[in-house]
């Protein structure tokens, strides 16, 4: 894409209003916020957003702002509380966003008034997807067409073994465009090359033989392949390199309680990824999640999740260096090209060159969704 768009103050501040201001984000997992007053708190470019579980089960997400000055309730981060206090004035909200208690404000003050803001929420097979749009994209299909490929993989039965957070210092587009695209991977990932079919043209080709017999393994097993999709998301299972069954250092599974027992764990991995951000890969033994979320224009910081299943126990089912090690390292090679490819961005020699039509299909597909939104944006708010 031109310079301007991975460098420039205006781009960014554009991006947030009109891609991840409109859009559906993956926000983490029901694991995250299993019980009544357990939160997660993050950050979406400028804006602080708070999913919360409340004591009637549901889950609600809310603009983390108190309504009295605007402070956040709860700084980024998971945690527990029977109720939201704001740390400034100790203005306190249920879980359910109503204002309990605000102390020395006028007899005739009415509580109802000051609500938490709720921000959309939807959730789908154990993933939470928030949208700040006013009218948030039509996300039916996805739900209809994802949830099949992933519910056999057990998320509402999970918990979260390890979260990190890698700071970037690039443009997001230019780490999402890495990450949608293996053109790179056969010599800069060779952890991730032993099991991933890093010399694929594309996932969602399954006319090779090779993927014919995968598609037709796992049908008898009674696990869709897909692939599924729209411009904005898309969804695949696949098979792994000869003799792997897991996405893992050694090819083998790091967690011994498996989230998928048909087929003995031998499932391959499903790739499933959501504009703008974000992808995750679904394997037999845990769920690796990818999240790439806007901090300025050359920043940008990727929230790793790992998910296994509930009853797995740390020390007696899985190492946590094990299980993290392959994606950890993945990231850090990551890290490195995508710095290297904002510095050479600043150049006044850079000017935009061709993708691979195979090679970056992914990447190629997430540009001209890119572009699709940003124009129907500017044709309902002119800039």
């Amino acid at each position: 894409m031109p310079q301007d768009l991975y460098l420039s103050a205006d781009a960014f501040d554009f991006d947030l209003a009109a891609i991840f201001g409109t859009s559906w984000l993956l926000a983490g997992f029901t694991a995250e916020v299993k019980q009544p007053g357990d939160y997660l708190s993050f950050m979406v470019g400028r804006w602080p957003v708070i999913v919360v579980r409340g004591r009637d089960g549901a889950l609600r997400a809310f603009h983390n702002s108190c309504r009295h000055r605007g402070s956040i309730l709860c700084k980024p981060g998971a945690g527990h509380a029977p109720r939201l206090t704001c740390p400034y004035h100790r203005w306190s909200y249920g879980l359910d966003g109503r204002l309990l208690a605000a102390g020395r404000m006028p007899d005739d003050f009415d509580k109802t008034a000051y609500r938490l803001k709720p921000v959309h929420l939807e959730t789908i097979a154990g993933a939470i997807f928030v949208s700040l749009a006013l009218v948030p994209p039509d996300i039916s299909i996805l739900r209809r067409d994802l949830t099949p490929l992933l519910e056999p993989h057990n998320l509402e039965r999970a918990k979260v073994a390890h979260k990190s957070v890698l700071v970037e210092y690039a443009n997001w587009k230019l780490v999402v465009e890495n990450g949608r695209e293996c053109y790179h991977c056969a010599s800069g990932h060779p952890e991730l090359a032993r099991t991933f079919p890093v010399g694929a043209a594309q996932y969602f080709d399954l006319e090779a033989a090779a993927a014919r017999l995968f598609t037709e393994r796992m049908e008898a097993i009674g696990l869709p392949t897909g692939p599924v999709g729209e411009d904005w998301w898309q969804a695949v299972r696949f098979a792994l390199n000869d003799g792997n069954v897991a996405m893992t250092t050694s090819g083998q599974f790091a967690v011994k309680k498996l989230m998928v027992e048909a087929g003995g764990g031998d499932a391959g991995s499903l790739r499933w990824a959501v504009e703008p951000n974000n992808f995750c890969h679904s394997t037999s033994d845990y769920t690796f999640a990818f999240n790439a979320m806007p901090v300025s224009p050359g920043e940008t910081h990727v929230v790793s999740t790992w998910l296994v299943h509930e009853d797995a126990v740390e020390g007696v089912d899985y190492d946590i260096d094990e299980l993290t090690h392959l994606w950890t390292q993945t990231n850090l090679q990551d890290k490195a090209f995508a710095e290297d490819n904002q510095v050479g961005v600043w150049s006044p020699g850079y000017t935009p060159g061709p993708y691979s039509p195979t090679a970056e299909s992914l990447t190629l597909r997430f540009v001209d969704w890119y572009c699709a939104r940003a124009s129907e944006y500017l044709a309902r708010v002119p800039v």
